[in-house]
């Protein structure tokens, strides 16, 4: 038995991890090595099964069954980046950790820009994995947690307890990281932040990727608040420093 079985729970709740992954012989070392860290995995060998296992009808988003998607992007029937942005365009924040053999910059951006949270490239330490798996979840509580009043801006507000953003009476859907960096921007406006302030302050001090996910973020979010996102009038860019908000 391992002597970290207490690690995959919150309280007396175990934290559910759904794994998508086709090749057998990860699989089941994945399997083998998130169990022992206390985790409940729940493992399928391709998109299409993972897709019909997400899409099972919830009443709120806290129902969602999985705490955690560990998702692998090279899959039988539906690709991990097709189940990445159904999640994603449903408005669900689970948090998706990407394992892929793909290695390149471009697929790493790929990755971030259809919703994922993080990504890790095979082969990898197991070791790294749980790292990765408990920052994510870590954050997401903290998070889903977070109490603070509603925050305007012009023509954005945003809503903390309810986890939503309406931009010109529209709501908008972010995910988590979209939404802890718009909330941060908004909450300290004229503020410039470098990307390693940012970086810390949204993804954690213990971080592990690239720091060019911040830009990635920040272009996305640029699309879905700004009239002209070639123009941005919300999130700009202070050259030589980093960015600022308003």
């Amino acid at each position: 038995m391992s002597n970290n079985s207490g690690i995959g729970q919150l309280g007396n709740v175990t934290n559910r991890i759904l794994l998508v992954e086709d090749e057998e012989s990860i699989r089941e070392l994945l399997i083998l090595g998130l169990e022992e860290e206390g985790y409940d995995v729940v493992a399928m060998a391709d998109g299409q099964a993972a897709l019909t296992q997400c899409q099972q009808p919830i009443s709120q988003p806290q129902d969602f069954p999985f705490d955690l998607i560990i998702l692998d992007l090279m899959l039988p029937k539906v690709s991990g980046l097709d189940l990445c942005r159904f999640l994603r365009y449903q408005g669900n924040h689970v948090p998706i950790l990407i394992v892929s053999a793909k290695t390149t910059e471009t697929d790493r951006v790929l990755g971030l820009e259809v919703g994922a949270d993080d990504y890790i490239s095979k082969p990898f330490s197991m070791r790294e994995l749980i790292a990765r798996c408990r920052a994510l979840l870590r954050r997401h509580r903290l998070n889903v947690a977070a109490d603070t009043p509603t925050i305007h801006f012009q023509d954005i507000t945003l809503y903390p307890e309810e986890y939503r953003v309406q931009v010109r009476g529209i709501n908008v859907s972010l995910s988590p990281r979209e939404f802890r960096l718009l909330e941060l921007f908004m909450q300290h406006p004229r503020r410039v932040w470098d990307r390693e302030q940012l970086l810390d302050r949204v993804w954690g001090i213990d971080f592990i990727g690239d720091r060019k996910t911040v830009d990635v973020h920040i272009r996305w979010l640029r699309e879905k608040l700004e009239v002209d996102p070639s123009q941005p009038q919300y999130i700009t860019t202070v050259r030589g420093f980093g960015y600022r908000f308003g």
